[in-house]
């Protein structure tokens, strides 16, 4: 399929915290456009707060898609977003919309565009035989994959246990490094042509946005939301519960923790995570960058002229 026949699709990605999901509104409210989320935590249910979800009273009208897929205990990973998200991209396009993929999971959006290599598929057995090694020995797996597949080990946070599960599945399932893998072709998104706009505001700035939100997120009721999962019979070692906020929440609520002590660590722990994030997406050479929030007027104005010429509406 040509550059001019191929199916436009506009990713709006950058650090947690920095604006996307409004930027993202804006861009699809402006150009006749339909939100696809590409952020781990707001595909579960239940968890609004600690994960800034744009509530259906907030969307403008606009349809979202993506949220809310899965219970806090299920375990979600990249190939099963990009094969749910691949379809509904073409379902968007057929409708005459713009599809606006927004969000900060990099992984993810590498899945959908680019594909993931042939790897091995899930062994569930091993998985849970890994975990419960982890738990009983924490840093287990990353030292694990230091000794054998150490640029995946640079690449992959030590506390990143989903992934770290993945690498060494693949390790030992295989006999091969997860990096090795990488050099392997893969099935790339075909039939689109994508823009990648990134948000990029000044670190202080975002800090002490992030700071503030954490702060906002346990003012405004997350310790109640984790109460009410939990009530439900979800474990306390639920994938959803162990992302920074949440993780917190629920030690304070077992009385392992105090509030001032987990706000510390949750606003810590989610600006190391926006320097991750930052450190990810500025490996893609295709992000075109955009310098501030996205709520910032200026930094709309530039965005949506990027848009505009790259679908050609001048």
């Amino acid at each position: 399929m040509g550059e001019g026949t191929a199916i436009p699709l506009v990713a709006i990605v950058g650090p947690t915290g920095s604006g996307k999901s409004e930027l993202a509104l804006n861009i699809a409210a402006e150009l006749d456009g339909e939100i696809v989320n590409c952020d781990s935590l707001q595909v579960y249910r239940y968890l609004d707060i600690g994960t800034a979800k744009v509530l259906p009273h907030e969307r403008r009208g606009i349809p979202h898609h993506l949220l809310d897929l899965l219970n806090p205990d299920e375990v979600f990973a990249a190939g099963e977003y990009a094969r749910l998200a691949r379809p509904l991209l073409r379902e968007i396009a057929a409708r005459g919309r713009l599809p606006v993929v927004a969000g900060g999971a990099g992984f993810y959006l590498s899945a959908l565009i680019d594909g993931l290599f042939p790897g091995p598929t899930r062994s569930d057995k091993l998985r849970r035989r890994l975990a419960r090694r982890e738990r009983n020995h924490p840093g287990w797996l990353h030292r694990l994959l230091a000794r054998y597949d150490p640029p995946s080990a640079g690449r992959i946070h030590a506390t990143d246990v989903q992934k770290l599960i993945r690498a060494v599945e693949v390790l030992l399932e295989t006999r091969r490094p997860l990096s090795s893998w990488f050099a392997e072709p893969r099935d790339a998104l075909e039939g689109f042509r994508v823009l990648k706009i990134g948000l990029d505001p000044p670190r202080d700035a975002l800090y002490e946005r992030l700071n503030a939100r954490c702060a906002r997120m346990f003012e405004s009721g997350l310790l109640d939301e984790v109460r009410r999962v939990l009530d439900m019979g979800y474990p306390p070692d639920s994938k959803a519960l162990q992302s920074h906020g949440y993780r917190q929440a629920v030690q304070v609520l077992e009385g392992t923790l105090d509030l001032k002590k987990a706000l510390y660590i949750a606003q810590r722990d989610t600006r190391r995570y926006a320097k991750r994030q930052w450190t990810w997406f500025r490996r893609d050479q295709e992000i075109r960058w955009l310098r501030g929030f996205g709520d910032d007027p200026e930094v709309l104005e530039g965005a949506l002229k990027e848009v505009r010429e790259f679908l050609g509406r001048l």
